[in-house]
């Protein structure tokens, strides 16, 4: 297997994207974060005294999904058309996915997989006080589409 991040030296590089063709492209990313059934209801009736929870970690994962390639040291920075991030609360959890658009030369998976990331510890940060026994798990990449322009 091949590393696109080595040269042929084996030293980490960026990778040259210079040659490659702007395509329409899309990707979406899943994670979980386990709460216990007291904090969702307080989370549900805005009872967390940080604020609204789900509203904070929505712009919170959109302004990390926009920071990526300051987070992650070989990452491109691409112009991100749109991210959207959704919310299904459970009884014992919170599925947070991420969906992320871009016209770019490069994908835009790091950028959907750092939103929801974000989104799950912004949701940690502000529970915190209530609940020691958060997880944050399953944080995946479910699809990413390319498509000519």
């Amino acid at each position: 297997m091949e590393f696109s991040h080595l040269n042929e030296r084996g030293e980490v590089n960026m990778v040259d994207i210079s040659g490659k063709k702007i395509v329409h492209r899309e990707a979406t990313a899943s994670g979980t974060i386990y709460l216990q059934d007291e904090t969702i209801k307080k989370i549900k009736n805005n009872l967390i005294k940080k604020g609204d929870v789900l509203s904070i970690a929505r712009v919170a994962g959109i302004m990390g999904a926009k920071k990526t390639f300051e987070l992650i040291p070989l990452c491109h920075n691409i112009p991100i058309n749109k991210i959207d991030i959704y919310f299904d609360i459970k009884e014992d959890r919170i599925n947070i996915r991420s969906k992320a658009i871009c016209d770019a030369k490069t994908g835009i998976e790091m950028e959907a997989l750092t939103a929801v990331s974000i989104a799950c510890l912004t949701i940690y940060d502000m529970c915190k006080a209530v609940d020691k026994s958060m997880i944050i798990s399953d944080i995946k990449l479910e699809e990413k589409t390319k498509d000519e322009i």
